[in-house]
């Protein structure tokens, strides 16, 4: 079930990132954005952000590149959960083409008006931004052919859902690339006790095997979970110090245990639309 104190929490930090975006602000991690945060540095490449509006790149706080992960065509449909400023929807629409359409999902006022206004700067017209929740997706069933987020999913308390309506949405055959902040072991306590943390990427984190497990229980299949960013002891030590942790004690038992990953799946071809919120 979605934790209304968690999801507010999320809600108010990325509220306050928008709003001050161009200043020193928080992402995933404690560190300020582009400034040697581990977790959301060196994610695009100059060609994939040329043109695009400057707020968009002030408040990208993903932990990759699902654009380039999706492998996307002219003429899809695509979904990014939790679009924040909207860069990955606006990289999305230039790889759809005039033909295609792309959706971009938060929950965050702010966050939303900030994307469209990249949006509106962009001068693209295939994209529309719509207000929600990723544990309830507002669109209806098999309507997308591929579902994109950047390191979102980890923020949900109520992940089983979450994957569940990107299953719903998406047509037969369709497909989910995601990247997300992955476990390659346990943390500490109270590591995982910390909202800070969570709010960051890091507490809520699923571990990798978990992961792959849930998206099998919610019927895809081709699941791969592809670790590619693993952070060591000095990341996790920026982590720490930012949520007022021990970083000395704890740092060292969370080496290696962290990574952002590719995550991919795909929902069979013959996948037939079920449940009480499908077939409507």
């Amino acid at each position: 079930m979605t934790d209304p104190v968690l999801q507010d929490a999320v809600r108010r930090k990325y509220a306050d990132i928008a709003s001050s975006r161009g200043k020193q602000s928080s992402c995933c991690g404690p560190a300020p954005c582009g400034c040697g945060d581990p977790i959301t540095s060196n994610l695009y490449t100059d060609d994939d952000t040329r043109g695009l509006p400057a707020a968009a790149l002030d408040v990208s706080l993903g932990c990759g590149n699902p654009t380039a992960l999706a492998e996307l065509e002219p003429g899809q449909t695509v979904l990014d959960l939790g679009s924040g400023g909207g860069i990955d929807v606006l990289l999305s629409a230039r790889r759809v083409g005039p033909t295609g359409r792309v959706y971009g999902l938060d929950m965050t006022d702010e966050m939303l008006a900030l994307a469209r206004e990249n949006q509106r700067k962009s001068g693209l017209t295939n994209v529309e931004f719509l207000k929600g929740t990723i544990e309830a997706i507002p669109l209806p069933p098999e309507s997308v052919d591929v579902v994109i987020s950047n390191c979102v999913i980890n923020l949900s308390p109520d992940k089983d859902a979450v994957l569940r309506e990107a299953y719903r949405v998406l047509k037969p055959g369709g497909r989910l690339a995601v990247s997300d902040v992955v476990l390659r072991g346990d943390l500490p306590a109270d590591v995982r006790r910390s909202l800070e943390l969570w709010v960051g990427c890091i507490a809520g984190a699923l571990h990798e095997h978990d992961y792959a497990q849930k998206l099998t229980a919610a019927g895809f299949d081709d699941v791969q979970v592809e670790p590619w960013r693993v952070y060591r002891v000095e990341d996790a030590r920026s982590f720490l110090l930012g949520a007022g942790l021990d970083a000395d004690r704890i740092s060292t038992q969370i080496e290696g245990r962290v990574a952002s990953a590719f995550i991919r799946a795909r929902k069979p071809p013959s996948a037939a639309c079920c449940g009480p919120r499908c077939c409507h």
